[in-house]
């Protein structure tokens, strides 16, 4: 197998070649390994040597054969070294390997590697100091978004078809929109958090994956997106496999649409003709499209946001109480230190603007049965945009600078809704836009539907960024 041949698959393409005995699984770790040595130095996008050997996987797992990458977010691969993209974390590894590791290994995917993440995740670009800036195979002089931007930049690429990533305010999401990819968060409860968090960042935070295209997203929930037993958030089984979803008709449903923030920030003219452009290709497929948007007040989102923050800060205080802190970037000196500040009123107070966003979208919910935003409120912005190192910044001054590039995706974090941005635009200086769909908690079937949808109707998989494998 060739290196553009290798690229040109996704993990569904790659797992039939490799049933039908077209191409080995070893043929294809042997060019994975090629194409991640080669994407990874090019655009920064790794944070160790590759795994050798990989860890042990299943053989005949529905996605086997398949290679990923990890996400630097923490321990997730038992045995494994992990930084959190920080200057001071050193020496620590993986005692045990995350609930999803677990689904990923039985999945058969192989991981091969371990992709950039900004310090603690606390950004949405992936910058951190400690590794430098991960460029985009769009636009080198561009950011990939962040926190999961290393594994935004592989997958574009080429390198992988698929790639670990996590969510707790945006984080798959913009990624995907830099990097013209699919990113799909889903519900609060369908994915595993465990086993160190009951509800990982009050119940904000989702682990999933990004992906090229909506089939491989759907075949990846199928494989892995089912509770574990104690987990405190739990959602029902599902009726019929995500991938029957994928090839089914949803219906004719009804779709709101906004590209107005509710945090009151601008948006810029491209990335809201993109998703009105989205809107009449889903009134053209039959859906009803209307303008509504969900009550959702800016600044109980700040506050919600902020219990993102305080896991963060809580979580690295209780693992390394004597962290040297003079090697932290500045927004996590000040999330330390605000975390140690917080009382429990305080905490609850964001507690309940949590709760207020939730209800908010909920009701939102039942009237309409999707909602479509833009995913990010400008193009992918060039490196040093937003400085993590910044010590002018507080919390909640930081959330507001991130709300600011990225505000419409940390609502359905605070609420729990699933959402995938999909690749549907382009702007002028040839730059990837997402679009944004949201649904009720537990609908990821009517959501990849409806992304499959698009997809057929305005395709993106053949589209190549400048910088690809192959």
């Amino acid at each position: 197998m060739e290196p553009h041949e290798y690229a040109e698959q996704d993990a569904v393409g790659l797992r039939e070649l490799i049933r039908a005995g077209e191409v080995t699984a070893a043929e294809v770790e042997t060019v994975a390994r090629r194409a991640l040595a080669e994407a990874g130095a090019e655009l920064n996008a790794l944070t160790l040597p590759l795994f050798d050997p990989a860890p042990a996987h299943v053989a005949d797992g529905p996605l086997a054969g398949v290679p990923f990458v990890v996400k630097d977010g923490g321990p997730f691969v038992k045995g494994v070294p992990f930084t959190l993209g920080s200057r001071a974390v050193r020496g620590a590894v993986a005692d045990a390997d995350h609930d999803l590791m677990g689904r990923f290994r039985d999945a058969g995917l192989v991981a091969l590697g371990q992709s950039t993440a900004p310090e603690f995740g606390l950004s949405f670009a992936t910058e951190p100091l400690r590794y430098g800036p991960t460029r985009n195979p769009w636009d080198p002089a561009r950011g990939v978004g962040g926190s999961s931007g290393g594994a935004a930049a592989l997958v574009a690429a080429g390198a992988v078809p698929l790639a670990h990533a996590n969510d707790a305010g945006g984080s798959i999401r913009i990624p995907a929109s830099c990097c013209g990819l699919v990113g799909l968060k889903p519900s609060r409860g369908r994915t595993p958090s465990g086993p160190l968090a009951g509800e990982a960042a009050f119940g904000q935070q989702t682990e999933f994956a990004l992906t090229r295209t909506v089939r491989d997203a759907a075949a990846l929930l199928d494989a892995v997106g089912a509770p574990v037993p104690g987990d405190k958030v739990t959602l029902p089984p599902v009726p019929r496999p995500f991938a029957d979803a994928v090839r089914s008709d949803p219906g004719r449903l009804r779709i709101a649409l906004t590209t107005a923030a509710w945090t009151g920030d601008a948006v810029d003219p491209q990335v809201a003709a993109v998703t009105v452009d989205a809107g009449k290709v889903l009134e053209w497929i039959g859906h009803t499209v209307a303008e509504a948007s969900p009550a959702v007040d800016g600044e109980d989102l700040v506050e919600a946001s902020v219990l993102v923050a305080l896991a963060s800060g809580g979580a690295v205080l209780r693992a390394a109480p004597r962290l040297d802190r003079s090697r932290l970037e500045a927004v996590s000196r000040a999330v330390l230190a605000e975390t140690e500040a917080c009382t429990a009123l305080e905490l609850m107070a964001a507690v309940d603007a949590q709760h207020r966003v939730t209800r908010a979208v909920g009701r939102f919910f039942t009237a309409y049965d999707l909602l479509l935003t833009p995913t990010l409120g400008a193009l992918p912005a060039p490196h040093g945009t937003l400085v993590q190192d910044d010590p002018r910044h507080t919390v909640r001054s930081w959330l507001r600078r991130l709300f600011a590039y990225g505000p419409f995706t940390a609502a359905f974090n605070v609420a729990g809704n699933p959402a995938v941005s999909l690749p549907l635009g382009l702007s002028r200086e040839g730059l990837p836009v997402g679009v944004q769909l949201v649904a009720a908690q537990g609908r990821e079937d009517l959501l990849l539907g409806v992304a499959a949808q698009l997809e057929q109707a305005v395709p993106w998989r053949d589209r190549r960024p400048p910088y690809a494998v192959g």
